[in-house]
């Protein structure tokens, strides 16, 4: 991951899960119902305590009728008009939005109160911006709709506008506005008239409101609609210039996954895509019998982009698809090899299935090797005629490998004299989205070079090593730690390999990445065999909201060290005679591609950061205009 990249996912931090329809009503009802009793005060002298009650609970109720009930038609009324207009808005996002709308209305209130009082405007300044609130209430309504529905200005403005029609209609009538317009004769029958003019039934405050106030809050919806068209057509214009694509479906699948846990996201990835060619390699280890032990399978793609979106869930499908206990390491791939959609995580595992009938088993292995080169390290260990190699920055930080680098490690590994091999990124220690780099190793860097030498010796190595018969024990924990902790429903996984009187094991973590110093700490700990590594699958289920949520962040370490000693322990008693073997085959995903990743996240970091002044100039502008429009009428 890239600095820009990290900016990019920096920004999860700002959404959140829209919380329950019945909850954001509940919300506005309390609102409504305490603006109620500041707004609409009853009381008149000294009463008893009673019927102060009963004044109180009066006015409470008129501010649930006059606040509440636009709040509320509009929660239910946009999902079924939105969705009827081809949108996709859900009850959850209905019920929030018109909750925002509640409180910005509120917002604008207070703020004129306080003003006023200060300044002594009277109460048709009150009314204005009532108007002016009523107006960008609808606006923040259309912005939402746009970006949510992805419909056009004058289908969007239908549901947006439901809050304020509902609003204004209930002032209009309350408001008797309706004897402004029947001077010099009825508009409608004169049985209608009683629905149209119940003022007796209206606080005080709310009298007074003329049909001027409604014509100024048609033309300010007008002139805010025009303000965020421009608004918009302004930000997705680099978008289209740079991947044919709108902003706005980035923005919608966004939103919709980590709000709603959908998968709208991947329609927008599928319009970026490009095809690869990845290998997946898998190694096996059985009993003689022939029952599977273990498997490790490694799909030379990144688990991204977040949450179950694209391949974000791939080391959790590889277990539940793989016979025995799997182990899903980390790949060397960045982001440029993330799946654009679930789906190609099929292809995946019938490659994983295609590779591993091809295995053919041997009962004897290497011991394992440890060869370090510059910041490198790298632990390989021989099974038949194919290596396992996993390759460490550690205590250095580190992010992911390229898959150049990975892809050439792997041959000169396969140079010194394997028939195969699988190349694993232990993913082990990082220091977060910091740095001008973050530890990205990168084609032609030192570290690149590092790697390859370390790979290219360890292959040496591992060919040279005296065989010895192979035996093999494991032991898994799922934890009580949850994603929110940055572990993944896999937990921790444990095989030690015995060569002879050497053992070596090795540590799945089911997370993204190490704190610093984690690692080697857990290594440490591990007296009990010759070589360890520690490995996380750089699983990104755990990366929903939070952009960076390492293994360590959240969760004590001196319980993760114990619960890692434990269960190498465990698979230590757990040893016994297995064979085992290695195969790799090729398969056709659609990815990101190459750049896409860093140029999307270039051309997002920019969007919010000049986004983010032109909304504040957009704004000023149509504030401008109304402070006019209000002086003039």
């Amino acid at each position: 991951m890239t600095a820009a990249q990290s900016d990019l996912a920096d920004l999860s931090r700002y959404v959140f899960r829209a919380p329950r329809w019945h909850a954001s009503l509940a919300v506005a009802l309390c609102v409504a119902a305490v603006v109620g009793v500041a707004s609409f005060d009853s009381t008149t002298g000294a009463v008893a305590p009673i019927a102060e009650l009963r004044i109180v609970g009066h006015d409470a109720w008129q501010g649930i009728f006059y606040v509440w009930v636009p709040t509320i038609v509009a929660a239910i009324a946009t999902t079924g008009v939105d969705r009827f207009l081809g949108g996709q808005f859900t009850p959850n996002r209905s019920a929030l939005l018109a909750l925002a709308g509640e409180l910005l209305v509120v917002a604008v209130l207070v703020c004129a109160a306080v003003f006023e009082m200060l300044v002594g405007l009277g109460q048709p300044f009150i009314f204005d911006a009532l108007i002016v609130g009523l107006a960008s209430v609808f606006a923040m309504r259309l912005l939402v709709v746009m970006a949510v529905s992805r419909s056009s200005l004058p289908v969007a403005a239908i549901p947006a506008g439901i809050q304020t029609a509902v609003a204004a209609a209930l002032l209009f009538v309350y408001g008797g506005t309706y004897r402004y317009v029947e001077i010099g004769g009825p508009v409608f029958d004169g049985s209608l008239r009683p629905y149209l003019i119940r003022t007796e039934e209206a606080p005080a405050a709310l009298t007074g409101l003329a049909p001027r106030h409604f014509s100024l809050l048609l033309a300010l919806c007008a002139l805010y609609a025009v303000g965020v068209h421009l608004f918009l057509a302004a930000i997705d214009r680099p978008w289209r210039r740079s991947f044919g694509v709108s902003v706005l479906d980035f923005l919608r699948g966004f939103i919709g996954h980590v709000a709603e846990g959908s998968r709208e996201l991947e329609v927008f990835f599928e319009q970026l895509g490009e095809e690869a060619i990845v290998p997946v390699t898998v190694l096996a280890f059985r009993r003689p019998g022939g029952e599977e032990k273990v498997q490790f399978v490694l799909p030379m793609i990144h688990p991204g982009p977040m949450g179950e979106i694209g391949g974000g869930n791939v080391p959790t499908r590889i277990a539940r698809q793989t016979d025995g206990l799997a182990f899903p390491p980390h790949a060397t791939a960045g982001h440029d090899f993330n799946l654009v959609t679930e789906r190609e995580v099929d292809s995946l595992l019938e490659a994983a299935r295609r590779a591993h009938d091809r295995i053919d088993y041997a009962p004897t292995a290497s011991a394992g090797v440890r060869v370090r080169a510059g910041e490198a390290s790298v632990l390989g260990q021989r099974f038949g005629d194919g290596g396992l190699l996993v390759s460490t920055f550690a205590p250095g930080f580190a992010d992911d490998i390229d898959y150049g680098v990975g892809l050439t490690a792997r041959a000169r590994a396969r140079a010194a004299g394997l028939k195969d091999a699988l190349v694993a990124d232990a993913h082990n220690s990082n220091n977060g989205l910091s740095g001008p780099d973050l530890g990205h190793v990168t084609p032609g860097s030192t570290r690149s070079f590092d790697l390859i030498e370390a790979a290219t010796e360890a292959g040496e190595r591992m060919v040279d090593g005296a065989d010895g018969r192979l035996r093999l024990g494991t032991a898994w924990d799922r934890t009580e730690w949850t994603t929110e902790e940055g572990i993944g429903p896999l937990g921790v996984r444990v095989a030690v390999v015995a060569v002879g009187d050497h053992t070596t094991a090795y540590v799945l973590i089911d997370g993204n990445n190490m704190e610093p110093g984690l690692r080697d700490r857990l290594v440490a700990a591990l007296d009990e065999v010759d070589a360890a590594e520690v490995l996380t699958t750089d699983t990104h289920v755990v990366n929903t909201v939070e952009a960076t949520n390492q293994v360590g962040a959240a969760i004590d370490h001196d319980e993760l060290e114990a619960l890692v000693s434990r269960l190498v322990g465990a698979a230590i008693d757990d040893i016994e005679p297995v064979e085992a073997g290695l195969a790799t085959e090729r398969t056709t995903v659609t990815v990101f591609g190459n750049d896409r990743t860093e140029s999307l996240a270039s051309t997002a970091n920019a969007a919010v950061t000049l986004g983010g002044a032109f909304a504040v100039a957009v704004t000023v502008a149509v504030l401008a205009v109304s402070l006019l429009l209000l002086v003039l009428t």
